[in-house]
């Protein structure tokens, strides 16, 4: 037992990986394709964080999400593996670069008729769906894009899942800044103000999981 989550040092999370993770071969290729871009390789999330996200679309009995923000597609691979047949997955982004990564390995995984990409600001996207009739028939949504917008992510997503859907936000933590009153840039003042909000916010369940770089999982009431 302990009465705060305890740090995760190196040796710790080496023991995670090597007795936690079940990672597709086809994941550890792209996570290593993605590592190979440099600097840019810091917007991929961790992979024991995929698994959970996995774990979740399984738990949940999800058959219909959605991704603000793909980058290079690993959590849409995690997310889409996880998948039952004839689920769906409607990965929302703007760059065709990043994106043309993530393609390649979710065709060689066999799940790309399950991701529906779709290049272009993402509250357009988000509205266009709205816009539709998609009101309330979503179960999940992951929001890991530009943070300055996030909270408008957020109330779309709400919109568009079902009651009892499940929300996921990345970078709560902002690598620590959250925490340091000097750190003041945009995005981090945008996540602390988020953070305030969905704490206040009676029409979801919340818990913040200290893994990867902070990630709240957002139920919404009925």
């Amino acid at each position: 037992m302990s009465p705060r989550t305890i740090p995760l040092t190196d040796p710790l999370h080496a023991w995670l990986l090597e007795y936690s993770l079940r990672e597709e071969p086809v994941q550890s290729r792209l996570r290593a394709a993605t590592a190979a871009l440099g600097d840019a390789a810091g917007m991929q999330i961790a992979p024991e964080q995929g698994q959970f996200m996995a774990l979740l679309v399984e738990l949940t009995g999800a058959t219909r999400i959605l991704e603000i923000g793909t980058f290079t597609g690993y959590s849409a691979l995690a997310c889409a593996l996880a998948l039952p047949l004839g689920g769906r997955l409607v990965a929302c982004d703007v760059s065709e670069e990043w994106t043309a990564i993530g393609r390649r390995y979710w065709e060689e995984a066999g799940v790309a008729g399950r991701i529906d990409l779709r290049l272009g600001p993402a509250l357009a996207t988000l509205d266009r769906l709205i816009d539709q009739g998609e009101t309330g028939r979503f179960d999940m949504a992951f929001i890991d894009a530009d943070k300055s917008s996030t909270d408008a992510y957020y109330e779309r997503c709400l919109t568009l899942l079902r009651p009892g859907g499940l929300v996921l936000v990345d970078n709560m933590f902002r690598g620590g800044d959250v925490a340091d009153p000097t750190v003041t840039d945009a995005g981090t003042a945008a996540m602390r103000a988020f953070a305030a909000k969905l704490h206040a916010d009676s029409r979801v369940s919340l818990s913040v999981v200290p893994i990867g770089d902070g990630l709240a999982l957002a139920r919404k009431r009925g």
